[in-house]
């Protein structure tokens, strides 16, 4: 009996993220209520925008735990090049495709499977900005920025926007990547690196 709850729970629409700004400024995309799923929320996400602006137009862009897919088409909205999403959960992965169909944005790739062992494979191109914004409590975020850089998916000074809970204050992230913002919302941290 729970567990069919839980898959109920996990097909049921959550609501909408919006994107800011860009070709589809305006439009709302339906999201699933997936466990643990956090869209971003439209605060922060004009926070990181702001930042991202010198780096987002024609950039190739990944994102490790699509989820939504609040960050990957707030960023092709904005003119990024192309976009490579990984989603693990099925129902999520679902609703992302549907979205991706829905924009008609034929430069973002879903690949569905568990980040940590997509990066352990060779990528086919390098990408200039990463977003990387796991389940919180989960330990996936020192694991994700080391086979980034072990595998090549990086390019040369790559932008890596990283959104964690509070309390992960001890995060071992590689040495040749260089805070250039950082800020607190509530209970998440969201910080923008550089590779140097």
């Amino acid at each position: 009996m729970a567990k069919s709850r839980t898959k109920q729970q996990n097909q049921r629409p959550a609501g909408h993220i919006r994107i800011i700004s860009g070709q589809w400024r305006g439009r709302k995309l339906p999201v699933k209520d997936v466990i643990g799923l956090r869209p971003t929320t439209d605060r922060i996400k004009e926070t990181v925008f702001n930042w991202l602006s010198p780096y987002v137009r024609n950039s190739r862009c990944l994102d490790l735990f699509a989820g939504s897919g609040g960050l990957i088409f707030e960023a092709l909205s904005r003119y990024a090049n192309s976009g490579l999403l990984f989603e693990k959960d099925p129902s999520a992965a679902s609703q992302l495709q549907q979205n991706i169909d829905l924009l008609d944005a034929d430069n973002a790739t879903l690949v569905r499977g568990d980040t940590l062992h997509l990066l352990t494979t060779v990528p086919e191109h390098r990408y200039d900005l990463i977003f990387i914004d796991p389940p919180f409590r989960q330990d996936l975020l020192e694991d994700c920025c080391a086979k980034l850089e072990a595998n090549n998916w990086l390019s040369a000074d790559a932008v890596i926007y990283i959104e964690r809970e509070k309390e992960l204050n001890q995060v071992k992230l590689p040495a040749n990547w260089t805070i250039l913002k950082e800020k607190q919302a509530g209970q998440v941290c969201f910080e923008l690196y550089q590779r140097t």
